[in-house]
């Protein structure tokens, strides 16, 4: 399914002729379509590997992945691979993978996800799930297959900035419920955490960040997150608004939902880079879902048309950028 995105009007101008004189027009700013069947079609990719948790053999084949496709793209490519210690004193095999397009442009835009899954099925009801890996094809695979076709756009046309994909790992091995005992914010998001500590290139900036987590699933609503609220509003306000002109205010709902700990907080507090997070969460229902964090976050979950509205939102915001 293709969803084409509007073309919008940029600050830019141009002149034509005039019998009275010369004319101001205003440039159009042409937003590349987003494909919602090739997005899917990244996500189940990573589905088939099985679990991404680091370390395992899915994990390696993924990153391999990733790193061919993000390269066939034209993008430069840098790794961080190090380990990061787990909550229990486990050391981590982690694979950050960036990827900037035109990596000179001195204005630049971040969008973010994980790529990693969840070693543990502990919210799943039957406690026999509870250490099971699951597939993530939402949680983590639903953002990266967005951010990979964002990449793909990107290639054909780029835009007026410089891009930079961050795809994180370690996100989703803080402490599970069966251990709550030792539970610590700061034993989830290791990957953004070690890259805001250490940027893959020195003095690394950008104008802000968007990062994407669970973005797939066909109930999916987006609220207003309160780090993001706090540390990025005009950022948030600027995605929010081009969501609302594009029709989709419905999704992208202008209320606040509480403070979720994820990826852009150490971007935001470490990086100083502000960051919001475009996260389903829906605080009148189930909060993130039924099947989050259990052995039911599969490619059922996924629904091509989310997919469709997160990419076509996402590009609107990146190629209207000056």
């Amino acid at each position: 399914m293709m969803i084409a995105s509007a073309m919008t009007l940029s600050c830019g101008n141009a002149k034509s002729g005039h019998q009275g004189g010369e004319q101001t027009v205003p440039m159009q700013v042409v937003v590349p379509s987003f494909n919602a069947d090739s997005a899917y079609s990244y996500v189940k990719r990573q589905v088939d590997f099985g679990p991404r948790v680091p370390g395992s053999d899915g994990h390696k084949a993924c990153a391999a992945w990733l790193e061919q496709k993000l390269a066939g793209f034209g993008a430069k490519i840098y790794k961080q691979n190090v380990q990061l210690q787990r909550y229990d004193g486990a050391l981590l095999d982690a694979v950050n993978i960036i990827a900037s397009f035109d990596p000179d442009n001195v204005k630049r835009v971040m969008l973010c996800a994980h790529w990693d899954t969840r070693p543990w099925a502990d919210n799943d009801d039957d406690p026999a799930n509870h250490h099971t890996p699951i597939l993530g094809a939402n949680d983590g695979g639903s953002g990266v297959g967005v951010l990979l076709e964002v990449a793909r756009q990107i290639a054909a046309a780029k835009p007026a900035v410089g891009i930079d994909i961050m795809l994180f790992d370690a996100e989703d091995s803080g402490t599970p419920r069966f251990d709550n005992d030792d539970y610590d914010d700061r034993s989830w998001c290791l990957g953004a955490q070690y890259w805001a500590h250490n940027p893959h290139r020195q003095g690394y900036t950008a104008r802000y960040g968007l990062l994407l987590d669970m973005v797939g699933a066909a109930d999916a609503v987006f609220y207003r997150e309160g780090f993001s609220q706090d540390y990025a509003p005009s950022v948030i306000d600027k995605v929010w608004d081009k969501a609302a002109q594009l029709g989709y205010s419905h999704l992208f709902v202008n209320d606040f939902a509480g403070y979720i700990s994820d990826d852009h907080v150490p971007v935001n507090e470490i990086a100083r880079i502000p960051c919001i997070d475009i996260i389903h969460n829906d605080p009148t229902t189930t909060g993130f879902g039924t099947f989050w964090h259990t052995v039911d976050d599969d490619m059922d979950i996924i629904d091509k048309q989310m997919l469709g509205i997160v990419g076509t939102v996402v590009l609107n915001v990146i190629y209207n950028e000056k």
